[in-house]
């Protein structure tokens, strides 16, 4: 691996600068006029700039070959162009047209860059303005915006996403691409991204095995860092929140600058929230969190392609709320001293793309280390655990004609558990894991209005475990050898009526394979006694999907359905069994399983009233066994809908933004036979946000009040609802943001 990215970065740095390949054009309106300010982005190669007073780019030092080049501009409709730079000099002049209803946006998660009407499986986008906007201090919780997303959580500052019923290894968390391995085995493990360094989130919803190999069975969450700096400037921004439930406070600074062939960036944010309050106003004991994090990247374009090499550190301390601290902690507090999770995330990644002629090359390789530490009242950690792995794929874009694309490739990664300092807690034994899968997609228009795209793919997955403990006793772990294979394939079709009208249809089978956990834990977890199962058998989904879009000048709706079969669903539940010192036994098992359920949105803006938007979204998920008991972690039917104005000016307020939304969860009377019926709850949110230029500086400011009736509820997914703790109360949060540049 040392050899081939040392390759890599002198086939960069020997590069000819001979043939300068560049692009220039002029943005207007239907009407002729320049739009200042608009926005050129070229995703593959991380290159962008914005329009000048007269409309006009100039892009240079551009690879040979296809590229797709997006242009996008505030009340305008993004528009996505596919260019084929084989000339030195090439002019492209776009008009792009007006629209109320913000519309497409450019995805990477689909495989192919595209836009997100492209692709067979819908690909749903969030940008770091709604995360921003949200106003809650839990970040998993702001991509609860997104129907058919929800979360369990234990607190603000732990919890896991939730898919179409769908959580913990059945969802593939990315970011950047790259596969988070940080122990995502359960819902005491949190999610070990940081917001403040994302521009976008991307989600699929549904089965991904095809791209993505195992853990993608239930669906995607890809964090997309921010974009390079226009060539030849410096730029940058410093952020900072405040929240009265919390008492927490979140700041970020992030720099970025862009030449002609090099980029780089760095960002540095903290985060630290006490305990959080409830509904009422009692607060939850050791609930409190605090985060550090640095991420930071360079990188290289030029005319045969482009390099990149990414550093992220994360860390992280997590007050766990189990029953042994609750007598402990009498007072709200923020400082982590009994009863937290420690934990060290690094991250180094590089990722390159490389234009030979007609083929497009595209080789990514990323290691981490992962450090797990318990602290409880003990001056030592009671559990400490190191998980390095290495994560890396191939693809090849092979030759192809406008409106077909075909790419072949392979993914693996090496990974490995290790117990370190003999701690008293050694829940997971020392282990090795070995992946690697080779696929095959192909993408096909017909007639400009239908779009087929599919594919083909094969996994073999190894775990091998090596023997812990004594011999006889309870805490044993037995050494395994197991290995997985499976066959995973996907077919789907977009089909466009006309501008406006689409509709979706997908078929995809998918799989996991059981993870070190689920296989071989042997002790306390939490707060509970864990057990695994050596006998497991890989999961197994077989999903359907079909959906349609319209989008108009003043409306648009979406209507999704979906129907889960899995064989082999794995879930953990207690037993009768009883422990020596007489603690409840949980052991994992596997069922056959269906989910099914759908979504349904839309958006209506008034023509009379330019300013008003209205906005509603329903979800809707069933997971029942073969027995015909329901699944658990199934979250309840919700309601959400908003209203907001937007105006480009009011006094000194420019573009200000106030928005009313509220979130009805009906109430879950289907739960599994280990949890318990939840009541439904109504939560209501407001939020102002606006830019402000004091002389020549602009900064954007937020106010916004979440569950501002202070209802005491219990969310379905809440693990600690059998604690009797109530989610978060009332919230009032204060934002804001301020950018800078140089040229």
């Amino acid at each position: 691996m040392k050899k081939i990215t040392l390759l890599l970065i002198l086939m960069f740095i020997g590069i000819s600068l001979s043939a300068q390949i560049q692009i220039t054009g002029k943005v207007t309106s239907t009407n002729g006029s320049p739009l200042v300010g608009c926005t050129i982005v070229l995703p593959e190669l991380n290159r962008g700039t914005v329009s000048d007073k007269n409309g006009e780019y100039r892009i240079e030092n551009l690879p040979a070959g296809k590229i797709k080049i997006q242009f996008s501009y505030i009340g305008y409709n993004t528009l996505i162009k596919l260019t084929d730079f084989q000339n030195s000099l090439n002019q492209l002049d776009v008009t792009l047209s007006e629209s109320v209803i913000e519309s497409q946006e450019v995805v990477i998660t689909g495989g192919l860059i595209s836009s997100q009407h492209d692709n067979a499986v819908k690909i749903d986008v969030l940008k770091s303005k709604d995360i921003l906007q949200s106003g809650t201090p839990n970040f998993m919780e702001s991509l609860m915006q997104v129907p058919g997303v929800d979360m369990i959580s234990k607190g603000q500052g732990v919890s896991k996403p939730v898919i179409r019923g769908l959580s913990m290894n059945d969802i593939l968390v990315l970011c950047n691409g790259v596969r988070i391995e940080n122990y995502q085995f359960s819902e005491n493990h949190p999610l070990g991204v940081d917001d403040n360094d994302v521009d976008q989130v991307e989600i699929i919803k549904g089965p991904a095995s095809l791209l993505y190999g195992s853990d993608a069975i239930g669906g995607v969450i890809n964090f997309i860092k921010g974009k390079t700096a226009p060539t030849g400037e410096i730029i940058g921004d410093y952020q900072t929140q405040l929240h009265s439930n919390t008492l927490g406070l979140n700041n970020s600074l992030g720099i970025k600058g862009a030449s002609q062939h090099y980029f780089g960036g760095l960002r540095v944010s903290n985060k630290t929230h006490a305990d959080y309050r409830q509904g009422g106003g009692a607060f939850v004991p050791n609930s409190r969190f605090n985060e550090w994090s640095v991420s930071s990247n360079t990188g290289y374009t030029g005319q045969i392609g482009t390099f990149k090499l990414s550093y992220d550190y994360f860390k992280q301390k997590l007050g766990m709320s189990v029953p042994a601290v609750i007598p402990l902690i009498t007072e709200q507090g923020r400082d982590n001293d009994i009863w937290y999770q420690d934990l060290n995330h690094h991250l180094i990644s590089s990722q390159n793309k490389l234009y030979l002629g007609n083929f497009k090359w595209e080789t990514n390789v990323a290691y981490q280390v992962a450090l797990r530490k318990l602290q409880t009242t003990l001056d030592i950690p009671v559990v400490e655990m190191n998980l390095n792995t290495i994560t890396y794929e191939s693809k090849v874009y092979l030759p192809s004609k406008v409106g077909s694309d075909y790419i072949v490739g392979f993914q693996g990664k090496s990974q490995t558990n290790r117990n370190q300092n003999n701690r008293a807690a050694q829940f997971l034994p020392d282990a090795d894991v070995n992946n690697i899968g080779v696929f095959g997609l192909i993408q096909y228009t017909f007639f400009e209005k239908l779009k087929l795209q599919g594919g083909l793919r094969f996994d073999m997955y190894k775990t091998e475990t090596y023997a812990m403990g004594t011999l006889g006793t309870e805490s044993y772990h037995a050494p395994l050898s197991l290995d997985f294979s499976s066959p995973n394939a996907s077919v789907g079709l977009t089909y466009n009526l006309n501008e406006k009208f689409m509709l979706r249809a997908n078929l995809a089978k998918s799989y996991r394979a059981p993870n070190l956990s689920e296989l071989t834990s042997n002790g306390m977890h939490g707060d509970r006694y864990e057990i695994g199962n050596a006998e497991l058998q890989a999961e197994d989904a077989y999903e359907t999907d079909i959906s349609m879009h319209f989008h108009g000048e003043y409306l648009s709706f979406d209507l999704a359905g979906f129907y889960n079969l899995i064989d082999n669903y794995i879930f953990i539940s207690p037993t009768t069994e009883l422990t020596s010192t007489g603690l409840t036994i949980y052991r994992f098992s596997q069922t056959n399983a269906k989910l099914y359920g759908g979504e349904a949105g839309i958006h209506f803006h008034p023509k009379s009233m330019p300013w008003w938007h209205v906005q509603g979204t329903y979800s809707s998920v069933i997971g029942v066994q073969e027995n015909d008991n329901y699944l658990p972690f199934i979250p309840a039917h919700k309601f959400r809908y908003e209203t907001w104005v937007e105006r480009e000016k009011i006094g000194f307020l420019l573009h200000p933004n106030f928005k009313i939304s509220a979130l009805t969860a009906l109430k879950q009377n289907h739960p599994s036979p280990y949890e318990s019926a939840t009541d439904g709850y109504t939560l209501v949110n407001v939020g102002i946000n606006a830019d402000i230029k004091l002389s020549n500086q602009l900064m954007n400011i937020g106010l916004s009040g979440n569950n501002i009736f202070d209802t005491q509820y219990f969310d379905h997914l809440s693990t600690l609802k059998p604690l009797g703790y109530f989610n978060e109360g009332r919230n009032i949060s204060l934002s804001l943001k301020v950018p800078f540049g140089i040229n």
